[in-house]
């Protein structure tokens, strides 16, 4: 018989108790930068440099960062279920915990790509991304970053994972973020939806069961419950 299929959509929350911070837990900062200086397009084409600082910094906190207890619950739903990852945070944290299907709807902030050709991604050996560091075809390499107002590639393989998902399992997200937070909409009426996050969220969908707590304190409780509906201790 074939696995269950659940989504496990991820947010900022989850990475947060990594030690990642985030703009939704910092008014809009970064450290010392805004929003509107290091990502956006147009940001990059005024000051590549400044994006390029502000890159650096954040790949060597996602480096240094460990995968946290909710991450190696999600990795071990696996056992049980199939189970597909679907996050709007840009570190590996997932991958490293052991989820072998990870779908990054904003990019991988250890993954660089052309900017002539969208498509040519490369992982970055090192910490550091320079001007003057050019993919294959010769052009200058960027950050593989969905900056705002950019599209958003991975939507329509998020939105079909989710219409085929027999549960969904939304962690330490606001649902604020448009359009990512968009997908949980497209869940068949039958699939359940769990919510883990300590914040009260705006949820125009009625099924949805809000579990008030942090990804670290409920994703592991869920996880051990669902692996015994499957059969599966842990």
């Amino acid at each position: 018989m074939a696995k269950e299929r659940i989504v496990v959509f991820t947010g900022a929350g989850i990475s947060a108790e990594s030690g990642l911070r985030t703009f939704r837990d910092s008014d809009g900062l970064w450290e010392e930068y805004r929003i509107e200086e290091v990502a956006t397009p147009e940001a990059w084409i005024a000051d590549p440099e400044r994006v390029l600082r502000f890159y650096d910094l954040r790949r060597e906190q996602v480096i240094k960062a460990e995968p946290n207890t909710a991450h190696h619950a999600i990795a071990a739903l696996e056992k049980g279920y199939h189970v597909d990852v679907v996050t709007q945070n840009i570190d590996d944290l997932h991958e490293r915990a052991g989820s072998s299907r990870v779908l990054h709807l904003h990019g991988e902030i250890r993954k660089v790509r052309s900017t002539s050709d969208p498509a040519l991604i490369t992982e970055l050996n090192s910490t550091s991304l320079r001007l003057g560091d050019r993919c294959a075809l010769g052009s200058q390499l960027r950050p593989h970053i969905v900056w705002f107002g950019e599209e958003v590639p991975g939507l329509p393989l998020a939105a079909s994972l989710v219409e085929r998902a027999d549960r969904l399992l939304v962690i330490g997200t606001s649902l604020q973020v448009y359009p990512a937070a968009g997908i949980i909409h497209y869940a068949s009426p039958e699939c359940p939806v769990v919510l883990i996050d300590p914040n009260a969220v705006d949820i125009r969908l009625g099924r949805v069961l809000h579990i008030l707590a942090t990804a670290t304190a409920g994703v592991p409780s869920l996880v051990d419950r669902w692996l015994a509906e499957s059969g599966i201790s842990e």
